[in-house]
């Protein structure tokens, strides 16, 4: 017997994250034909048939896809952008870049600036799925080269205009020397719950003009760009040493350490894999049910393997899970004493790392829990709860607790206009594997 039933959803109104599950596939997809937003300068996905986007560095290894979508000026390993449309017959999709400035705004530049070729590119690599219970094409392109060092959005659409998605990327030039490292600790409180990381920009070979006002730095955690920490001006100037420092003295400064990410694996349906606990196969698509997950706020730091939120997708049983890999509702439910002071959203590259109604969780008086489904792809997952009350950021420890001891990836992007320039070039670049087991 099914540990919650499909009539026990239904009496309890949660079958669905919101009210979205409840509709077939089919007309999910369908409705996509809403309107249409505006162009988003970040990485969105405007229609509902797209899903499992993924862009990354073709580093030829097993898991190239944890690889950020950053790459030297060379660019000898593409940029590879992957995705699925659903429920749709394979079409010829166009794509374009937009050269942005440091703060993801369309600089003056045209495109003869920053790319040798017309800008406008079909995607043509198109693969139909086999043998899945959700039909979906799988779009696979490789990133065009550019001229020009900074941000990138890639755009994507169909032939007529229609926006589907867009995704960010960085180009960067090495005319300077970031080095990062482990920063001092900011005492017993910070230490156990922030991760102080610093940096310094050595700039000996390369003239910056008023550094104090025309570099900016950005600070990210495991990638994501919904709490990157964005740095107008250097701590200290050193013009002898020709050296920016960067340190930080109060713990709002820095990122939290949180926990090791939860994990789920779905790439076999023949027998559950880690974290989940049923499969109901007679379901179309089939329903994966995970262990009922509790808050780990205050309990002490717990050394997980995990890839820092990202996903693999995969199918353990015929292999190439771009097209073998099927489509399934999971089941998340999140186990707590009372209803929490604001919504409890999924966190990681599952949702984008925005707080979607998809992503969203329904409390459950009777279960005494927060429940959700969502429609993922065979895979390997990495996820968080968070919280999100009002116009606060989302807190990830209100669930996960933080830890110093966390091992987390840090990335660090320098950015210069040079005098007379129109354009924020991306002068500096370096990652720091913050505790890496």
């Amino acid at each position: 017997m099914l540990k919650r039933s499909t009539y026990t959803y239904l009496l309890a109104g949660a079958l669905a994250v919101g009210t979205v599950a409840c509709v077939p596939i089919e007309q999910q997809v369908q409705s996509s034909n809403a309107t249409q937003s505006q162009l988003r300068y970040e990485d969105f996905v405007y229609d509902e048939s797209i899903q499992s986007v993924q862009a990354y560095v073709a580093t030829g290894f097993e898991e190239e896809v944890l690889e950020p979508p950053v790459v030297p000026i060379n660019q000898t390993k593409p940029i590879i952008l992957e995705f699925d449309r659903l429920n749709a017959a394979p079409n010829r999709l166009q794509a374009k870049l937009i050269h942005c400035d440091a703060n993801w705004k369309p600089s003056t530049l045209s495109d003869s600036q920053f790319l040798n070729d017309f800008n406008e590119f079909f995607i043509t690599d198109a693969q139909n799925s086999v043998s899945t219970r959700v039909n979906y094409v799988h779009y696979t392109f490789r990133v065009p080269r550019v001229k020009l060092s900074g941000n990138y959005l890639l755009v994507v659409q169909e032939e007529g205009g229609k926006l589907l998605l867009t995704q960010r990327f960085m180009v960067y030039q090495e005319l300077v020397t970031v080095a990062s490292k482990l920063g001092a600790s900011l005492g017993p409180q910070g230490r156990e719950t922030r991760q102080p990381v610093e940096f310094n920009v050595f700039y000996a070979d390369y003239e910056l003009v008023n550094p104090a006002a025309e570099v900016k730095a950005v600070m990210r955690q495991n990638f994501r760009w919904d709490n990157a920490k964005r740095l107008a001006r250097p701590t200290y100037i050193h013009d002898a040493q020709r050296r920016l420092e960067y340190v930080f003295f109060e713990p709002s400064q820095l990122f939290k350490g949180l926990s090791e990410f939860r994990a789920f694996d779905t790439r076999s349906l023949d027998y559950k894999g880690v974290g989940v606990d049923e499969i109901d196969l007679q379901q179309n698509p089939a329903l994966v049910f995970l262990q009922t997950d509790k808050s780990r706020s205050g309990l002490a730091y717990s050394q997980d393997p995990d890839i820092n939120g990202k996903r693999i997708f995969g199918n353990r049983q015929y292999g190439n899970g771009d097209v073998n890999g099927d489509y399934t509702w999971v089941d998340f439910e999140l186990q707590v004493s009372d209803k929490v002071p604001g919504e409890v959203y999924l966190q990681g590259d599952l949702t984008n790392w925005r707080q979607t109604e998809e992503a969203k969780l329904t409390f459950d008086a009777e279960r005494q829990a927060y429940t959700g489904r969502m429609l993922l792809k065979q895979g390997y997952y990495n996820y968080y709860y968070t919280l999100k009350s009002g116009t606060a950021a989302p807190d990830d420890s209100y669930f996960e607790g933080s830890h110093f001891e966390t091992g987390n990836d840090y990335d660090i992007l320098i950015y210069y206009r040079p005098p007379g320039s129109r354009a924020d070039l991306l002068i500096g670049y370096d990652r720091l594997y913050f505790n890496r087991k």
